[in-house]
C-alpha cells in the first residue's frame, strides 16, 4: 500500500516545516518524510511533483504559499488553468483551481503526480495498482488515477509527458505490503519500477491522521 511521500532536502527542517504548513498538515493518510542530501538538485523538472488545492479563494492560496517560501516556477507549461510553484528547494508542484478534474477536497495534498510515457503508462498503471492496493478511479490513453477508496481526497496520478531521468529521483514513493500479505517486494530498501524511478518498501505501519 502506498504508504508516503519521500522528498531529499539539503535542509529538512526548512522542508518539512514548508510542507506542513503548505499541506496544513491533510496529507490523505500518506506521511511526507525528508531524507537529508548534500547532492543538489539539478533535474529541469521532477519526475514526481504534488498537487495542492487551492480552494475556492485559489488565488489567496498562492499568496499564502508565496509568503511560506515558495517560488513561481516555468517548467514549459505554458498557459495553464492551475499555479506552478517552487519549495524553497526548487521542487515544483501545483495549485489547482476550483472545476479542475479528480479533485476532492478544498485544501491540502490532492495528488501525487508522477510522470509516465504514453506507451508505458499500461505497464506503470498496473504495476502501481498492483503495489499499492489502489483502484483505479479513471482511466484513458493519457492519465490514470488511483484512489485508495473512491471518496479518498489523494490520488497516484499517472501520465505524459515523461521528464527525462536524470540521476536518482529527489521526490519518491514509499509502499508497505499490504494488509493479509508481504506482496512481492523481495524485502524492504529501495527498489526501481517498471520506468526506472526509485521507490522505497517499508514495513507495513498504522496510516497517519488526516
Amino acid at each position: 500500500m502506498l504508504t508516503g511521500i519521500v522528498i531529499d532536502a539539503g535542509d529538512t527542517a526548512r522542508v518539512e516545516r514548508f510542507w506542513r504548513e503548505a499541506t496544513r498538515g491533510r496529507t490523505g493518510g500518506l506521511r511526507l518524510r525528508f531524507a537529508a542530501t548534500g547532492e543538489p538538485r539539478t533535474a529541469r523538472k521532477n519526475r514526481i511533483h504534488l498537487d495542492l488545492a487551492g480552494g475556492p479563494e485559489w488565488e489567496a492560496e498562492v499568496a499564502r504559499l508565496l509568503a511560506l517560501g515558495a517560488t513561481r516556477a516555468d517548467i514549459g507549461q505554458g498557459d495553464v488553468p492551475w499555479d506552478v510553484l517552487a519549495d524553497p528547494e526548487g521542487n515544483e508542484f501545483c495549485v489547482l483551481r476550483p472545476g479542475h478534474p479528480g479533485v476532492l477536497a478544498d485544501s491540502g495534498l490532492v495528488a501525487v503526480c508522477l510522470d509516465v510515457a504514453e506507451e508505458d503508462l499500461r505497464a506503470q498503471a498496473a504495476f502501481w495498482e498492483s503495489r499499492t492496493g489502489w483502484h483505479a478511479a479513471e482511466h484513458h490513453d493519457r492519465c490514470t488515477r488511483l484512489r485508495r477508496t473512491p471518496a479518498d481526497p489523494v490520488a497516484l496520478v499517472m501520465g505524459p509527458p515523461s521528464a527525462p531521468k536524470e540521476g536518482r529521483n529527489r521526490i519518491r514513493l514509499e509502499v508497505a505490503p499490504h494488509e493479509g500479505g508481504s506482496g512481492d517486494f523481495g524485502g524492504c530498501g529501495e527498489f526501481l519500477d517498471v520506468g526506472g524511478n526509485e521507490f522505497h518498501v517499508t514495513p507495513r505501519r498504522p496510516r497517519a491522521p488526516r
